[in-house]
């Protein structure tokens, strides 16, 4: 199950890469692709520009020269001054100067090659057929080499009787445009190759604690309480881990507490359930034995049935508190009547037990009434004092107070017994804590009572007092 588990987390750790990678790496491809298209065409533009621009500005200078010193003097004075024009040519190591007949034959060439022979491309019929300068570039199709040429039509009383056309060969320029463009390609794989390889450095940064996390989140859903994740990380993913580790933990103790609370719980039950029932067994098996004994067996199950009615009040409450019903009655109230009930109460139950309870007024003769539920503070102070007896009975003495301290009033409980450990008290108050206690009890009545005081607006403190004994300390707002 485990190592399914892994693969289904593995495959899907895989996936978030890829489509991290898609995701990033898509549109820097696109913009990248769409850059060396623009300047290959830019590139390219402006080199093929260029050298047509050159071809026509010179046909057009050459052309113009012919004209005015040559082209009214006959045809032989044409033929001739063609042929010294083409022999007198500078640019024809890279250019070819053509003088073509009106049939289209090349009459006069610079090279001396392709005197004879018929072109036949696109410029030169334009020249003619149009009567304006027109270029062709392509395929020779004589030769199949790359090509650019620049005809103009060479007029003599009027009609065209010939053409001049300067042809380049294109090689070295397509040269010179595919290096530009590989270079460009090159330049735009360096960038991609850079943005890949620090998305997979992010992405595996990212991806690896994920997939830790993902692992140890997996190991505690199934069980695996208080495992952590060894926490390395300074960012982001450093706080998720430690938010993980945080869980853990608390799931851990809860989990610890919980299976304490039904074992105590089990217990507590059992124990008062055991002694009602001895006790009334022996009661109906001779109901005319000594009336002393049958009192002492009547308040042993008086006790053990109050303490039963006290564990289900507080695990009643509990409920309550756990899905959101527990609420309160407000009304106006006088606390101390309702303090010193629970405290003349307990006084005589603690009296027979051999704890004395001393009781301290306030120094005002009645402290103002506060807005209140009566008859769950009631079941704080009694609460708090059975918790007094219980865990601080060692000291045989329990001291209660109630005064005013500025617009609270304050209620406390102090017991003379053995204290709390420091190092239970930030637990103390939480559900199902019992600590190093071995009192009998559900670990739940000092929550309820804590959330009671809570929805009061107030505070419960539980603290050590100085010289021994724990005390607990009740404030309550004057106006809420």
């Amino acid at each position: 199950m485990a190592g399914k588990m892994l693969r289904r987390s593995s495959l899907r750790l895989k996936g978030l890469r890829k489509r991290w990678l898609v995701n990033t790496i898509t549109p820097v491809f696109l913009m990248l692709t769409l850059l060396v298209a623009l300047f290959s065409l830019g590139i390219s533009n402006y080199y093929y520009g260029s050298i047509q621009k050159g071809l026509e500005t010179r046909v057009e200078v050459l052309s113009n020269s012919f004209h005015e010193y040559f082209m009214g003097n006959g045809y032989s004075n044409y033929y001739q001054k063609a042929v010294q024009a083409a022999q007198n040519f500078e640019d024809r190591d890279a250019i070819e100067l053509q003088f073509i007949s009106a049939g289209g034959h090349i009459e006069v060439s610079s090279s001396g090659l392709t005197a004879g022979t018929t072109p036949g491309t696109t410029d030169i019929s334009q020249a003619l057929m149009e009567n304006r300068t027109a270029h062709f570039q392509g395929s020779d199709p004589e030769t199949n080499e790359q090509i650019m040429a620049v005809s103009t039509p060479l007029r003599s009383g009027g009609r065209v009787v010939g053409i001049m056309r300067c042809v380049t060969s294109m090689r070295l320029v397509n040269q010179q445009v595919m290096i530009a463009v590989l270079v460009i390609i090159l330049i735009a794989l360096m960038c991609l190759s850079m943005v890949l390889i620090s998305n997979l450095v992010f992405i595996n940064d990212v991806v690896e604690p994920v997939a830790v996390v993902t692992d140890a989140a997996k190991r505690i859903s199934h069980g695996s309480y208080g495992f952590r994740v060894e926490n390395s990380y300074s960012d982001e993913m450093g706080e998720l881990v430690d938010n993980i580790n945080d869980m853990s933990m608390k799931i851990s103790q809860n989990e610890k507490m919980k299976t304490e609370f039904i074992s105590s719980v089990s217990h507590e039950l059992r124990t008062p359930l055991t002694a009602i029932n001895g006790w009334g067994e022996t009661l109906m098996e001779d109901p005319l034995s000594d009336p002393a004994q049958t009192r002492r067996g009547m308040r042993i199950i008086l006790n053990e049935t109050r303490r039963l009615s006290t564990m289900v009040e507080e695990l009643l409450d509990f409920s309550k508190m756990e899905d959101g019903r527990f609420t309160l009655s407000i009304e106006e109230m006088d606390l101390q009547a309702e303090f010193e009930d629970a405290i003349f109460t307990y006084m005589e139950l603690f009296k027979q037990e051999g704890i004395e309870l001393t009781y301290e007024s306030p120094e005002e003769e009645l402290l103002p009434p506060i807005s209140g539920d009566p008859e769950r503070l009631k079941q704080v102070f009694c609460n708090l004092l059975d918790n007094a007896a219980k865990h601080g009975g060692a000291g045989r003495r329990i001291h209660a107070s109630i005064t005013r301290e500025g617009s609270d009033q304050v209620i406390r409980i102090r017991d003379y017994g053995h204290g709390i450990p420091e190092a239970e008290l930030p637990f103390i108050k939480q559900k199902f804590y019992k600590g190093s206690s071995k009192a009998r009890g559900s670990g739940i009545g000092l929550a309820v009572c804590d959330e009671i005081i809570t929805l009061h607006g107030g505070e419960l403190i539980v603290g050590n007092a100085e010289g021994g004994g724990a005390v607990v300390t009740v404030r309550l707002p004057e106006e809420q």
